[in-house]
């Protein structure tokens, strides 16, 4: 990774009325894939719209390349030049194909030269496996291969900055997989900010991971240490050990327990990406059920 740091968040704050969303957020992202994890209401899609310039921060600063996020709106126009970004919803006109989609967000983005601007799309098509479905009216994909050409979108013009909202929502394991190959080679020369529920993304693919919750960065540091935090809090055991934060029956009868204090016939498991990131929430105690 290198040391000069692509992204610059300090102090951030913003409120919707009453409603504090971000909390004086301070983050420096550098090259690399970073997961961004937090249950619903921590202020994660917040955060991504404040840095990608589609809200405006109440108090704070952002910087992208040395240029100001939170700045005059010449100083945001070029931090969008250096943004891919993808929502988690994203409209598509009616009718277009795959390639026309694709050819009218490069045109958005200052694409003028015909010849370029194709090939452009038809290697991000390429990048996310739909050059086949170029011709397809949007209308006709299924809602998995919409999500990979909302992806693809991002990637025109190779931004130095990705930022990926959920961007492996409704994916087959085969794709995310493939997903991950993108994003990891594209993580090699550029920022990627990852927000996700999927853990498992973040234990396959980030470097980094941060954890936000109550507009609050919890956590901030390599996937490796955030499982060391649960390291000896995570149990197997034929019932509930006492005091568990989290418990669930797996597929092999065994009782999986997240916290509390072991008892006889207990056995200290590996802690997963999951376990950590549940017992740094603190989640009360769920009542134990049977896994259909």
């Amino acid at each position: 990774m290198t040391t000069a740091p692509i992204v610059e968040i300090d102090g951030v704050t913003k409120r919707f009325g009453a409603t504090l969303a971000l909390d004086a957020v301070t983050l420096t992202l550098g090259s690399g894939v970073t997961g961004l994890l937090g249950p619903n209401g921590a202020g994660k899609t917040t955060l991504i719209r404040v840095l990608s310039t589609a809200e405006a921060p109440g108090s704070g600063s952002i910087r992208v390349l040395g240029h100001e996020a939170t700045g005059r709106l010449a100083e945001r126009t070029r931090v969008r030049r250096l943004i891919g970004y993808l929502p988690q919803e994203v409209g598509f006109p009616r009718g277009m194909t795959a390639f026309s989609f694709l050819d009218y967000i490069a045109v958005l983005k200052e694409w003028d030269d015909t010849a370029a601007r194709h090939a452009e799309v038809r290697r991000a098509l390429g990048l996310v496996d739909l050059s086949d479905r170029a011709s397809s009216r949007v209308r006709t994909l299924s809602g998995g291969q919409r999500r990979r050409l909302a992806l693809a979108q991002a990637f025109i013009g190779d931004p130095p900055l990705l930022i990926l909202d959920e961007p492996t929502t409704g994916l087959d394991p085969e794709q995310r997989a493939g997903l991950r190959g993108v994003l990891s080679e594209r993580g090699a020369g550029g920022a990627v900010l990852l927000a996700t529920h999927q853990t498992e993304d973040v234990a396959a693919l980030c470097e980094r991971v941060v954890v936000l919750a109550d507009g609050r960065i919890r956590f901030d540091g390599t996937v490796a240490d955030l499982v060391a935090t649960a390291a000896g809090q995570v149990w197997l055991s034929e019932e509930e050990v006492p005091g568990a934060r989290m418990s669930w029956r797996t597929g092999t009868g065994r009782v999986r327990s997240i916290g509390g204090t072991a008892g006889p016939g207990a056995e200290a498991t590996e802690p997963s990406v999951e376990d950590a990131y549940l017992l740094m929430l603190g989640h009360r105690p769920e009542p134990l059920e049977e896994a259909a």
